[in-house]
């Protein structure tokens, strides 16, 4: 049942944003004539990788580092209000289209997060990463990596429909708080 809502949830939201998803990627790609598409490579699914997508936000050929490390790296001027509102992450849309994640589920950690994945071993590796989850409506951004993994591994035990419902909910309210300032 959850991968057809995933599937459903996501195409509806591609074609209802798709304008938006236009414009974004035209002003990227004329802001620098560069790719604007960030390909990853994230951890999924029974520690599978998988190449997830973001509109790009730093300037081309920027390292790859983990959000702990976030503050190290430049941002450029479009890319911080596609961050600010999260508009960065609606390519995964088109990952959740192709099975490598869900709507809700544990943040996708990069693979030099090996901590996050070992702690996650405890079931989080047991579900699709999603788009947001348990984590990320539980204030994500200034957790430890022990705080992370233990509500990613309590989504993956109790995860319901009516917790996903929650949780997508939550997330308009977590969108909604103060942005964090790069």
């Amino acid at each position: 049942m959850k991968r057809v809502f995933d599937i459903i949830f996501a195409l509806i939201a591609v074609v209802f944003l798709s304008p938006l998803l236009i414009v974004i990627t035209i002003a990227i790609y004329l802001q620098d004539l560069g790719n604007p598409f960030f390909v990853q490579q994230r951890i999924g699914r029974s520690g599978v990788l998988f190449n997830m997508y973001k509109f790009r936000s730093m300037p081309i050929n920027t390292a790859n580092v983990p959000s702990t490390q976030v503050q190290k790296i430049k941002i450029t001027p479009l890319g911080r209000i596609l961050r600010r509102t999260n508009l960065d992450e609606l390519p995964q849309l088109f990952n959740i289209i192709l099975g490598d994640m869900s709507i809700v589920g544990p943040r996708p950690a990069i693979p030099s997060q090996t901590r996050l994945t070992a702690l996650r071993r405890q079931g989080a590796l047991s579900c699709r990463p999603g788009l947001t989850g348990w984590a990320q409506i539980n204030s994500f951004d200034g957790m430890s990596i022990e705080e992370k993994a233990k509500f990613d591994n309590d989504y993956a035990k109790k995860a319901s429909l009516i917790m996903d419902l929650i949780i997508i909910l939550r997330t308009f309210t977590y969108l909604l708080k103060p942005p964090p300032v790069y």
